[in-house]
Parts: C-alpha cells; structure tokens; sequence
C-alpha cells in the first residue's frame, strides 16, 4: 500500500479561499483546489492508495469544527489526524475528544501557531499527547508565513525529542525544510520514536536525501508529499530513485506509516 503521509484538503465552505490564501503568501502554484474530492483524483492519477489528511487550528475556536470535519473524511482513501492549539485551555479535553472520534494522530504548526517546538510552555501538551498515546507530526523547519524566525530548527526539534524520549514523533520535510544539511548533521540517526517525512522535498538534492536516509534509517521515513504544494508522483519518483534495497523502498513508501498506525 502506497500512504502519502502529509496532505492537506479543506472544508469545501472554505477550500478555495484558503488556497488562494495560502498560493499568495507562498507563491507556490497547488496541484488542487484543497477539496477532498480533487485530492482523490490526484491519487488516482499519481498511483496513491491512501493519504494521512492533516489540517492546522490557526486559533483556539478553529479546533473543534476541524477535528470534526476531519473525522467525518476518515476511512476510505483518507487517514485523518486532528489538530489542537497550544493556547487553548481545553487541549486536554480536546485531545480526549481526538481519541474519541478514532482519528489518526495531531497535527502542530510551530509557526501558525507561534510556539518554539521546544518552548517550555509546551511540555503539557507534550505529555498529554503522549498519555494519549497518539502520534505528533509538526511543521519544521522553514516557512514562508515567518521567514526570519524559525520556530522548529534541527537544534530546537533535538532538544525537543530529548526532553519526551517517549513521544512519537514525525518531523516534516525531512527533518526540517530547506536544511538539510543540518538535519544530516545534527539531528538524523538520533534515538527514539522519530520520524521524518518527506513533504515538500522536490528541491532537496537526491544525494542529501540519500544520506538523511542512510543516516536516519529507512525503518523512520515516511513518504509524504505536501499536496497540494508538492506533487506525490514526483516524491514517489525521488524515493524511488534512492540507492537502498526495494524493502526499504517498500517501507517508506508505506509499510512504515501501517507500522506506525497500527494498519497491519
């Protein structure tokens, strides 16, 4: 089974204003118009049997109505996490709510959401997580909404993974967009339930990806594509092109996120 493990559809009510939203700050041209039912066509087209379906609460208020839309688009072609925002009160109780519905995991954007990723105020919500025994997949690295300050650094996400050595862990854009280099040297091969996807890695040098790879091991890569900002295909292809065994192959491109959330 091929799993895409980052992509992104919205509420039809909002999909197209979010995306005209989203294609203006970044200047990225998407692949869809962030509906469910065109993400599946591109499934169809790009040889994608399931995607991990992930969605951001800017503000407190938003967690609800998406977790809730979340969990109605889960089964069939999509995996759905949650989301909860760090400056909500209610985040034990939305988690909670989180598990209740049977979703996947819970999504945290750094910069969205304005926290460091190893901001001390977080801790709880680390460990609330954890308790739940849910998987965290966090935004790192670069971003376009914050430019110049980078709430999820290679550095940061080590200290991070130190302080909750029993956290699951997937970092996205593998280990941290657009430094790679530092996530070769800093923060791959480190100990733990950690992960690294590969969304948003078009532009990541094939020989930087293989050396993430060799260094983290492929037992903790997920495939992952960012769509609609990346194209699975092209990811699908990049991995493909890595000089490890076929298994391996196999494993990141799908075997590990049935692994890791208990599909098989």
């Amino acid at each position: 089974m091929v799993i895409d493990f980052h992509v992104h559809a919205f509420n039809p009510k909002v999909a197209e204003k979010a995306v005209e939203k989203l294609q203006a700050q970044s200047g990225i041209t998407p692949f869809t118009r962030g509906t469910a039912e065109e993400t599946i066509q591109r499934f169809d087209e790009w040889g994608i049997d399931k995607g991990v379906l992930l969605s951001v609460a800017t503000k407190p208020a938003q967690q609800r109505v998406i977790n809730d839309w979340c969990a109605q688009q889960d089964g069939g072609r999509f995996i759905s996490f949650g989301g909860i925002h760090p400056d909500a009160e209610d985040y034990e109780q939305e988690i909670a709510h989180i598990k209740e519905l049977g979703l996947h995991g819970i999504k945290l954007h750094p910069d969205y959401q304005g926290f460091m990723i190893d901001d001390e105020r977080m801790d709880k919500i680390y460990d609330a997580i954890e308790k739940a025994d849910l998987p965290v997949i966090f935004h790192s690295g670069y971003d376009c909404v914050s430019p110049d300050l980078i709430h999820s650094t290679p550095e940061r996400a080590l200290n991070m993974i130190k302080k909750h050595p029993k956290l699951k862990v997937i970092l996205a854009h593998l280990g941290a967009n657009m430094m790679w280099e530092q996530v070769r040297d800093v923060l791959a091969g480190v100990d733990g339930e950690v992960y690294f996807d590969t969304a948003f890695t078009s532009m990541c040098p094939d020989e930087l990806m293989q050396a993430i790879v060799e260094k983290h091991g492929a037992d903790r890569i997920l495939f992952a594509s960012d769509c609609p900002w990346d194209s699975s295909y092209l990811i699908k292809e990049k991995i493909l092109r890595l000089n490890i065994s076929e298994d391996n192959k196999d494993k990141i491109l799908g075997g590990n996120a049935e692994r890791l959330l208990g599909l098989k």
